[in-house]
């Protein structure tokens, strides 16, 4: 008998989970290499960029700031790309998927920000083959810093770009990062449904983005600049919760002022 016979629906899809943590658990080298440059520029006072449009965006806000995150990370998050709840009507789901493709938008969203050599970027964009996306890749490298994408690279290599050029996300990052998540994205045939249901590159893109937060924070605390952790009171007591979430978002307010300290 066929094992996924067997199997209930949501148990073949952590199975196929398991696949995807074995899939991040191989780029091991790939996310060390990151890992170095985000806490490098942590460590010089500046940012690291991290952008998704869509349903990426839920990486860019994994990154920071929640629990177990800490400051250094840009989350550019543009409404406009991503307010998906509404749906339909007005900010709904079919201008997005529209403005996701639109050339020179990525351009207008750098223009907000001083970016120096000291700077990283992280771009996250599931197919890899929006404009959007691409072309904040390709802005970030034309100012000089090095970029991470995570794609779903099986879904990406079988999609097609809107790029003009036929470029997709990975051909403007120092480092590719895969979500390991499949073609389509979707992980789980139902009996009698035609097509498959469950993505998985959002479990995929956590994943990796949690590897190379806790590498950027081991490499921080080895240079001698641990930290500050939004840490639950739960752990630590609410007056060192209370203090750690003043003092991360102090720091915060600091480093993200000198992006706007001379732009143009």
């Amino acid at each position: 008998m066929n094992m996924e016979e067997v199997q209930s629906v949501s148990e073949r899809y952590l199975s196929r989970c398991e696949g995807l943590i074995e899939t991040v658990r191989r780029q091991q080298a790939q996310i060390g290499q990151v890992a170095d440059w985000f806490a490098g520029s942590i460590a010089a006072g500046r940012m690291v960029h991290v952008f998704g449009s869509g349903h990426s965006r839920i990486m860019v806000e994994e990154m920071w700031p929640r629990y177990g995150s800490f400051p250094g990370f840009n989350p550019i998050v543009e409404l406009s790309l991503s307010f998906h709840n509404l749906v339909v009507g007005c900010n709904g789901q079919r201008q997005a998927m529209f403005l996701e493709n639109v050339s020179g938008l990525a351009e207008r969203i750098l223009r907000n920000f001083v970016i120096t050599s000291e700077d990283s970027a992280l771009v996250i964009s599931s197919s890899g083959c929006n404009l959007v996306p691409i072309e904040m890749a390709e802005g970030f490298q034309k100012r000089g810093i090095r970029v991470a994408a995570i794609i779903s690279v099986a879904h990406s290599e079988q999609s097609r770009s809107a790029h003009p050029g036929g470029y997709r996300l990975q051909d403007f990052a120092d480092v590719v990062l895969d979500t390991g998540a499949p073609v389509g994205d979707a992980m789980v045939r139902v009996e009698g449904l035609r097509t498959p249901v469950s993505p998985g590159s959002t479990v995929g893109g956590c994943l990796l983005v949690n590897c190379l937060k806790a590498e950027v924070a081991q490499r921080l605390v080895d240079r001698g600049h641990p930290p500050r952790v939004l840490t639950a009171a739960s752990v630590v007591g609410r007056e060192d919760s209370i203090e750690l979430f003043e003092s991360a978002y102090d720091e915060h307010s600091r480093r993200l002022a000198r992006l706007y300290e001379q732009p143009g």
